[in-house]
Parts: structure tokens; sequence; C-alpha cells
């Protein structure tokens, strides 16, 4: 608990550290802002539905709980864990907020319409109230676990971890029919490479994410 305590004084008695943190906060912020109004905007220009060589063949299960307390759940591990080492804080919420700003862009892009038959979503539900139906490509659910695995990747139990929710989330939405499968498999592809630029851009909050800098 000493070293804990310490760890947090010294890093926030920095000027650079707060500006830093201050900055991914509000980057943060902006990127979930950009992602709920693409998703209005996705959801009003919805055409049709297609047809899915997994949803067409599977039948609908009820995955209400799992999308939405679920991803609560591993987002609140997330912060659990930087609040265990807070130097990692600048370049997970920096990351994050690319991976949203690039769904954003996507989701703008093309416009299908939810699949006739899918899972009921409680409208009451805070995730509800962000994602709208029509912000499809690329999965959320499965691309933010697998960014969190790659960031935290030297830590084999958060990789593990983060990767078997990245998965499990993945076969969740495609079982209640809420993604296409191309929106689940290329997730994957798609944050591998958000990861990678989110290291050029952040060159100094990663290496203060890895201890190479006071």
């Amino acid at each position: 608990m000493n070293r804990l305590f310490t760890r947090h004084k010294n890093l926030w008695c920095s000027k650079n550290f707060l500006i830093s943190v201050a900055t991914s906060f509000l980057f943060l912020a902006a990127s979930v802002l950009l992602n709920h109004f693409t998703s209005i905007y996705a959801t009003g220009m919805a055409s049709n539905a297609v047809n899915d060589i997994l949803l067409s063949n599977l039948p609908v299960f009820n995955v209400d709980f799992i999308v939405n307390e679920g991803i609560i759940l591993f987002v609140s591990f997330v912060v659990f864990m930087l609040f265990l080492d807070p130097k990692k804080i600048p370049f997970t919420l920096k990351s994050i907020a690319i991976f949203y700003i690039t769904r954003s862009l996507f989701v703008t892009m093309t416009h299908l319409g939810p699949f006739p038959e899918r899972s009921y979503l409680d409208p009451t539900d805070l995730l509800y109230s962000l994602n709208f139906g029509g912000d499809y490509f690329f999965s959320g659910h499965t691309g933010l676990p697998f960014l969190i695995a790659l960031i935290f990747w030297q830590n084999k139990q958060i990789r593990w971890a983060s990767i078997g929710a990245s998965i499990f989330f993945g076969v969740s939405v495609i079982l209640g029919h809420l993604h296409y499968s191309i929106d689940v498999f290329s997730a994957f592809f798609i944050t591998y490479g958000i990861f990678h630029i989110a290291q050029k851009l952040f060159a100094s909050d990663f290496a203060l994410f890895h201890g190479e800098e006071n």
C-alpha cells in the first residue's frame, strides 16, 4: 500500500504528468462524443439488412446482460489496473481515443440496416444511450478488449484475460445478431493497426507506460 501511495504521489506531483493525463481525458471524452453522434448518423442513414454466413444460420440468443453489464465490468477492470499503475493512464486513454475516432470514421462510411432477428437490448442501459444500433463496422465490443491486450501485452494475466474477453464479446454479439460477422473479425486487424499508430503518435506516453521516463 505504501508503494502504491508513493507511486501516485510522485506522479501526480509532476506538472508534465498532470498535463498529459488531462489531455488524455479530454481526448477520450471528445472521441466518445464523436462516436455517439456518428452512431446517431449511421442509425438514421441505415438501409437494408444483408445476408450473413453466420447470422443467417444461427438462432438468436439473448445477450443483453453480456453486451451491457459485461463490458462495464471489463472497463471497471481496466480502470482498476490503471489505478494500480497510474503511469499507464496517458497512453492507455489516448490509444482508446484513437480507437473510437477510427471507429467513428468507419461507421459513417457504410450504412447497413440491423439484422431482422436480433437480441433484445434494454433501452434504459447506459450503453444503449451511447449507441443506437446502426454503428456496425467495426465491433467495439471485440476491438476494445483486444486493444487492452495489445497495450498490456507484457503482462500475461491482463493479456490473456483481455484476449479472452475480446473473443467472448465477439461471439456474444454474433449470437445476439447485434453485429455482422465482418464487424467482429475485422476488429482484430483494425485494432492492431490502431495500436501501432498510437505508439507512433504518443511515443513519450508509450515510453512512460514502460517506465522509460521519469
